[in-house]
């Protein structure tokens, strides 16, 4: 029986593992990640405001892995060698027949004072902290900005910061403490979150105006202190700084066979193939693909690969040939705790919708559709 060993326990992992079942694979599979749980980050805007705990958000997956018939081990990846035939983890050496990388990828961190920034994304806790410095604060400012990978610009993860931000201001504007902060966005780019798309951008910017948000934006930070931004352009005060860095590839890649793009991620072919190497495939942030300039690092992204994963590998096994490649496709509502604006890219379409309040509803009821395959 061949065996497929897949990396990590996130939306490419376990999208893959669904589809590889759902085609008649029944290849022995053993996933291997830190702890077999799945973080919902999507749902990390929703923490500073109450509506979801941490707890909310971390969904086990034991009953998943029972019913795929899959086995989890427990483990950090710390080097993939041999073509991609041996996994070393800090809990021993997996060997495979077909690999799947889908372990995410991490922030940089070299900005200088980037200590003084809370990164919301990095997870749960990340998100506990900001909530519960928004519920000590009497007034200030909060400062809320992105940036990207120099070397990979496409390595960028900025809905959920635009969320973050005005999910702040709907919150404060509950507690009837608006008036007490100043809120500022700040970016690199004049039209931050272009891979949105022009429309997309103008109605963010055009609501940060009517709220009263202000921007700093076409000016590239330069490091943070305790309570001040610097960037190219000037500084300005700010009692708490949200920031969110480009993307790169897991840190295990150092040392490891595995092919590099510019940016530090796995270099991938279009069907998902890590490049020169055979039966190794990759799915989610951790890789970097062909497609259009605005293909986003989301977790929607992440499931198409994993699809195009899993049909390459039912076809290698059946002696067919695999050239199954994945659409690149951006789907998101940029939720504002209230509402909702709606955003969808394809090759052929690029739809923008206004705010609406059942946006947000059904960003809400599809998070308990999505996470119902997992429980």
């Amino acid at each position: 029986m061949s065996r497929i060993v897949i990396l990590g326990s996130g939306f490419g992992a376990l999208a893959a593992i669904r589809e590889l079942r759902r085609r008649g694979v029944a290849a022995d599979i053993t996933v291997v990640s830190p702890r077999s749980q799945l973080v919902y980050l999507p749902s990390l805007i929703w923490v500073p405001c109450g509506a979801r705990s941490g707890d909310d958000l971390r969904i086990p997956l034991e009953g998943y892995f029972r019913r795929q018939g899959v086995r989890w081990q427990a483990g950090t990846v710390q080097q993939v060698l041999d073509g991609g035939r041996r996994v070393i983890t800090d809990q021993g050496e997996l060997r495979n027949d077909y690999l799947i990388v889908a372990t995410g990828g991490r922030y940089l961190r070299n900005l200088p004072g980037i200590e003084h920034a809370i990164i919301p994304c990095e997870g749960i806790a990340a998100a506990e902290t900001l909530r519960d410095r928004l519920a000590t604060m009497k007034g200030g400012t909060i400062a809320v900005g992105f940036a990207s990978n120099p070397k990979e610009p496409g390595a960028v993860r900025g809905g959920p910061m635009f969320e973050f931000l005005f999910g702040i201001d709907t919150l404060l504007r509950r507690q009837g403490r608006r008036g007490h902060f100043r809120l500022i966005f700040f970016n690199p780019s004049k039209e931050p979150g272009q891979r949105l798309g022009p429309a997309a951008v103008s109605r963010l910017l055009a609501h940060m105006a009517r709220r009263g948000i202000d921007t700093h934006l076409g000016q590239k930070p330069l490091r943070f202190e305790a309570t001040r931004v610097l960037t190219e352009g000037g500084s300005f005060d700010a009692d708490v700084i949200l920031f969110m860095p480009g993307l790169t590839g897991p840190a295990w890649l150092d040392g490891s066979a595995l092919p590099r793009s510019p940016g530090g991620f796995i270099a991938c072919d279009e069907t998902c193939r890590a490049q020169g190497l055979e039966r190794v495939f990759v799915a989610g942030d951790c890789g970097s693909f062909p497609g259009p300039d605005w293909m986003a690092k989301q977790a929607h992204q992440a499931d198409l690969q994993a699809g195009a994963v899993a049909a390459n590998i039912a076809a290698e096994l059946r002696g067919e040939p695999a050239r199954h490649g994945f659409k690149a496709e951006l789907a998101c509502i940029v939720d504002t705790l209230d509402s909702g604006l709606f955003v969808y890219r394809s090759a052929s379409r690029s739809i923008t919708l206004p705010r609406l309040r059942v946006l947000h509803w059904l960003k809400r009821r599809f998070e308990g559709h999505y996470l119902g395959t997992y429980r």
